[in-house]
C-alpha cells in the first residue's frame, strides 16, 4: 500500500468517525433537551394542580364548618335581602372578627312616553361589605368550635348560589390567617408528592412558600429559592386571581434525573460510539502494522536474497574451478575447492535454520526439553564457538564470573545458541577490534548474564524494536551487517520459555548491554 493511500484511507476514516460521534452527541443533547422541557412542562401542571387542590380543601373544610354554624331567619320585606354575618372571636390574639355582606334587590317604574304603557320596571342591587375587627374582647371560658367563639348568621333567601356567596366570606376570613394555618408542611408535601407521581416524577425535591418575596414556615429543610431552578405557582388566589403567596419548588438532582430518564439510550449510544473507536483504532493500528510488516518483508527478502548470493556466487566459482583441466588434477586445490563449498553450504544451511527455527517457536512447534545445566558451562561451550570469529577479528573476551549459585532448569542447546548469538552480535557491531566483558551473578532467586561490549550503541528508538522479528536498524546500507533480524527476537523467545528476561542498556556510540536474568533452580 503506497503512502497516499495509506494516508487516504486514514483520513477518510477518521472523518467518517468524527462525523458519526457528532451525530450521537447531537442526538443525545437534544433528547436531553427534550426530556428537561417534558419535565417542566410536566412540574408545572403538577403545581397547577397541587394550588387548586389545597385551595379547594380549604374552601371545602370551611364551607363544611360554617354550614353547621347557620342561622337562618325567614324574615321578608318589600324588597328582596340577602344578609350574610359572620362572627369569630380569637381567644390567642384577643380579638373578636366580624365580616358581614348584604345584597339588596330593589324593583322600581321609570316613566315613559315612547311605549303604550307609563312604565318600565326595573331591578336594582344593592351590595354593602364590612369587616369589624374588636380588640382586648374580655371573655370566659372555652372558647372552642364546639362553643359560640364562631357564629354564622344568614338571612333571607338561598339559592343555588349559596357556594359563591361563601366563597367571599371564606376569602375574607382566611385572609387574616398566617400562611402556615392555611396549609401544613406534611399537607403539602403529600400533595406535591402525589402530583409529581401522577405524571412520572420520583426524584427529590424542596419547597418554600413566600409572601411578598419574604420565606414563610412552610418550607422543607433549608429550602433557598435560586433564580433559573425553581418553578413558582401563585398560591391562594382570590376570585380576581391576585395572590399574595407563591410556591417555589427546586429539584437537587434534577439533571441526574433526567439523565437517569433516559439511561438505557445513553449506555447504547456511548457503547456503540466505543466500539466505532477501539474497531477504528484497531483498524489503523492493523493498517499500520500490516505497512511496517510489508516494509520489514522487503528488507527481509533484500537481506535473504544477498546472503544466498554470495555463497552461490562462491560455490560456482569453486565448481568452475573444479572443472579446469589444470586444477581437476591437483588433490590439494580440489580438496580446497570441496571445503569452500561445503562451508558455504554450511552458511546457507544455517541461515534457512534461523528462519525455520523463529517460525517454529511462533506456532508453539519447537520442543524444548529442560534439565540442570550450569550456566558457566554452557559459558565456556558458546566462547568456543565465537573463538575463530573473535580471533579473525582480533578482539578479547574478559570474563568477570561471579555468581556462586549457577545451575538453572533449561535447554542447553537453546540457550548455548541465545549465548553465541548476543556475542556474535556484539563482535558484529563493533567496528573496532572488539572488546567484550562477560558478567555473571546471583540475586536472591535469579542468575544474571551481562554481555557488554564497546560497539557502536543504539538509540532509545531502537531500544525498543530491537527484540521484535526482522528489525534491523536503517543506517543508509541494510548490507553493511549481515543479518536479517531474527538473532535477537530468538533469543527473547528462547529466553520468556525458560521463565526469564532480557532488557538492553545501551547509549549511541558507547557500546551496549545486553542483561538476562534466568531464575535458579
Amino acid at each position: 500500500m503506497g503512502k497516499k493511500t495509506f494516508f487516504l484511507i486514514s483520513f477518510l476514516m477518521s472523518i467518517a468517525l468524527i462525523g458519526i460521534i457528532f451525530v450521537q452527541v447531537s442526538w443525545i443533547k437534544n433528547t436531553l433537551d427534550i426530556r428537561e422541557k417534558q419535565f417542566s412542562s410536566d412540574v408545572k401542571f403538577a403545581l397547577a394542580n397541587v394550588s387548586q387542590n389545597i385551595t379547594q380543601r380549604e374552601f371545602d373544610v370551611y364551607f363544611k364548618k360554617f354550614s353547621k354554624l347557620v342561622e337562618t331567619e325567614d324574615k321578608y320585606k318589600t324588597s328582596d335581602i340577602r344578609n350574610f354575618v359572620f362572627e369569630q372571636i380569637d381567644t390567642v390574639n384577643n380579638q373578636r372578627f366580624i365580616y358581614s355582606r348584604s345584597i339588596l334587590e330593589d324593583n322600581y317604574k321609570i316613566p315613559t312616553d315612547f311605549f303604550e304603557d307609563d312604565s318600565i320596571n326595573f331591578k336594582k342591587i344593592y351590595s354593602k361589605e364590612e369587616v369589624i375587627v374588636f380588640s382586648h374582647i374580655h371573655t370566659d371560658g372555652d372558647l372552642s368550635l364546639e362553643t359560640p367563639s364562631e357564629r354564622f348568621v344568614k338571612v333571607g333567601r338561598f339559592d343555588a348560589s349559596e357556594k359563591a356567596e361563601f366563597l367571599s366570606v371564606i376569602e375574607v376570613m382566611v385572609s387574616r390567617l398566617p400562611v402556615n394555618m392555611r396549609v401544613s408542611n406534611r399537607q403539602l408535601s403529600l400533595e406535591l408528592d402525589k402530583e409529581l407521581k401522577k405524571r412520572g416524577i420520583e426524584t427529590n425535591f424542596k419547597y418554600g412558600i413566600y409572601s411578598n418575596g419574604l420565606a414563610t414556615k412552610v418550607k422543607s429543610g433549608y429550602f433557598r429559592k435560586e433564580a433559573g431552578k425553581s418553578y413558582q405557582i401563585p398560591m391562594f388566589t382570590d376570585s380576581e386571581g391576585a395572590s399574595n403567596y407563591d410556591l417555589f419548588v427546586s429539584f437537587p438532582s434534577k439533571e441526574k434525573y433526567i439523565v437517569s430518564s433516559i439511561q438505557r439510550n445513553l449506555i447504547l449510544s456511548i457503547f456503540f460510539i466505543l466500539i466505532i473507536i477501539i474497531t477504528f483504532i484497531t483498524a489503523l493500528y492493523q493498517l499500520i502494522k500490516q505497512k511496517q510488516i510489508s516494509e520489514i518483508k522487503t528488507d527481509f527478502i533484500n537481506n535473504m536474497t544477498h546472503e544466498f548470493k554470495t555463497p552461490i556466487a562462491t560455490i560456482n566459482l569453486a565448481l568452475d574451478a573444479i572443472k579446469n583441466p589444470k586444477v581437476i588434477n591437483d588433490t590439494e586445490k580440489i580438496l580446497r575447492y570441496v571445503k569452500m563449498i561445503r562451508e558455504e553450504n554450511k552458511r546457507m544451511h544455517a541461515q534457512v535454520e534461523n528462519v525455520l527455527r523463529i517460525s517454529k517457536l511462533e506456532k508453539n512447534q519447537l520442543d524444548i526439553t529442560k534439565e540442570a545445566v550450569d550456566m558457566h558451562d554452557l559459558l565456556d561451550d558458546a566462547l568456543s564457538h565465537t573463538h575463530l570469529l573473535l580471533k579473525e577479528r582480533e578482539g578479547r573476551i574478559q570474563l568477570h564470573l561471579e555468581a556462586v549459585l549457577s545451575e538453572f532448569l533449561g535447554n542447553s542447546f537453546h540457550f548455548t545458541n541465545i549465548i553465541v548469538n548476543m556475542l556474535d552480535n556484539a563482535i558484529k557491531y563493533s567496528p573496532e577490534p572488539p572488546v567484550i566483558d562477560v558478567y555473571t551473578e546471583n540475586t536472591a532467586k535469579y542468575i544474571i548474564i551481562k554481555i557488554k561490549d564497546q560497539g557502536i550503541g543504539m538509540s532509545s528508538a531502537v531500544q525498543k524494536n530491537i527484540f521484535k522479528k526482522f528489525y534491523r536498524e536503517e543506517t543508509g546500507n541494510i548490507h553493511n551487517v549481515k543479518g536479517h533480524g531474527l538473532g535477537l527476537a530468538y533469543v527473547k523467545k528462547i529466553v520468556e520459555i525458560h521463565q526469564g528476561s532480557i532488557h538492553v542498556e545501551s547509549e549511541k556510540g558507547k557500546g551496549s548491554t545486553l542483561i538476562v536474568k534466568i531464575p535458579l533452580i
